[in-house]
């Protein structure tokens, strides 16, 4: 008689989404198994900033989850022995539209639960020594952000899991096949008593047919890597240039942002055309990751564009000045993407759940989502926010209709749509 493979949990996909919910049932006490079709993670989890990003999250449900998510980053960071930086994030600017919408954001981000507090020019510069001073209006400082090295987090957490709280691993398994209370993987059957799939943006492999009308896409997205900087130089805190005002939704509330945006389009029509906005990112070794892009598809091209990379650079030297900067890698990321809603959930059988984040934030959501699956919580919060996100969204459809102009719809419908990679 073959051997009964069992566990209480199994987790597909050994990305950031898999190994958060393998840790929220993992410390509950359950016998949790994680099965991963490569020899290792390869997915958007290693090609990220490394951003734990609480500062761009949707006001309210989301911006709770992501600081819960951060909450439990650093309790398992600082078990795991990983490098990790609570370096704070500064949203930087250099044209008057830009501190506009940087001044309305302080005024009302203590009423949607953000801190931070506006910064001079000298005191930006204070923080962050490398940014441009020529035309500096100042700065955004926010203390909740926390940077780790998205590879050597995902390649370690593995270890810490088996090690620490038992937790089974089978790479190169991939699963073919699941039902309720069995699946198969790696050729072999498997009896759960639950099943969690967390599998990015591979739509077909698994229940192909719950993702058929969910209007979820591809996103991809073009990243670079500078070699480590000389000296020990640090650049402070990550960094995010205006660009990035119009690509988060916590800054959808400032009045000015409409005027931004209308800006932005006439000036830089390549950059929105390309759906780019620049941030960067240090990690311990003295790298600084440097993006993004955004094209949107099923089908993603496998070509990476010289000309997005160029776009994303100059915008960079725009305001970040690294005497000697020297790019050593690029490459690209592929994400799910929904048009509304931030996280994908489905229940095509009792026992089994698909989980997937559709808006590129999967490293700053990854473990409070996994604290809403494990608890059962994760259906009544998804409806309520489900609700809050339609109503604003009718809202600002109708105060678009009301007060936009062509122009300014049209740069806010590009804008709008794109999507980080924390």
């Amino acid at each position: 008689m073959s051997k009964i493979h069992q566990a209480e949990v199994a987790i597909v996909g050994a990305g950031i989404v898999g190994l958060a919910h393998a840790y929220a049932f993992a410390k509950r006490g359950h016998s949790v198994v994680v099965f991963e079709r490569n020899p290792c993670a390869m997915g958007a989890s290693i090609r990220n900033f490394g951003m734990i990003w609480p500062i761009g999250q949707i006001p309210g449900r989301w911006h709770r989850t992501a600081m819960q998510s951060r909450a439990l980053w650093l309790e398992v960071l600082t078990s795991a022995g990983l490098w990790h930086e609570e370096i704070g994030s500064l949203h930087v600017a250099y044209q008057d539209d830009e501190w506009q919408v940087l001044s309305e954001f302080a005024a009302i981000a203590p009423g949607l639960g953000f801190s931070g507090t506006l910064l001079s020019p000298d005191e930006a510069r204070q923080r962050s020594p490398y940014l441009r001073a020529d035309g500096l209006r100042g700065a955004f400082w926010s203390a909740t952000e926390v940077c780790v090295d998205p590879r050597a987090a995902i390649a370690e957490l593995p270890t810490f899991l088996r090690e620490k709280l038992g937790v089974r691993f089978h790479f190169n398994a991939a699963v073919t096949a699941v039902e309720d209370g069995v699946l198969l993987a790696g050729g072999l059957r498997w009896e759960t008593g639950r099943t969690v799939v967390c599998a990015g943006d591979d739509f077909q492999t698994l229940f192909p047919e719950v993702f058929v009308n969910s209007g979820i896409e591809r996103c991809k997205l073009q990243m670079m890597r500078s070699a480590p900087l000389s000296d020990g130089a640090r650049i402070g805190p990550m960094l995010a240039g205006g660009l990035t005002l119009c690509h988060y939704p916590s800054f959808r509330e400032c009045p000015g942002l409409p005027a931004l945006k209308e800006r932005i389009a006439r000036e830089l029509p390549d950059h929105v055309r390309h759906g780019i906005h620049v941030m960067a990112a240090q990690n311990g070794l003295g790298e600084i990751t440097i993006g993004d892009s955004h094209e949107y598809g099923q089908a993603v091209d496998i070509v990476d564009k010289a000309e997005i990379d160029d776009l994303v650079l100059s915008y960079l030297r725009s305001f970040l000045d690294v005497p000697g900067l020297k790019i050593s890698q690029r490459w690209h990321g592929v994400y799910a993407k929904h048009p509304h809603d931030q996280i994908f959930r489905s229940k095509p059988r009792p026992t089994v759940e698909v989980v997937v984040v559709t808006t590129g934030v999967g490293m700053t959501l990854s473990f409070g989502l996994g604290e809403e699956t494990a608890a059962g919580t994760a259906a009544a919060a998804t409806a309520a926010a489900t609700a809050a996100a339609t109503a604003a969204a009718t809202a600002a459809a109708t105060a678009a209709a009301t007060a936009g102009t062509a122009a300014g719809t049209a740069a806010a419908a590009t804008l709008s749509a794109m999507g980080g990679m924390a």
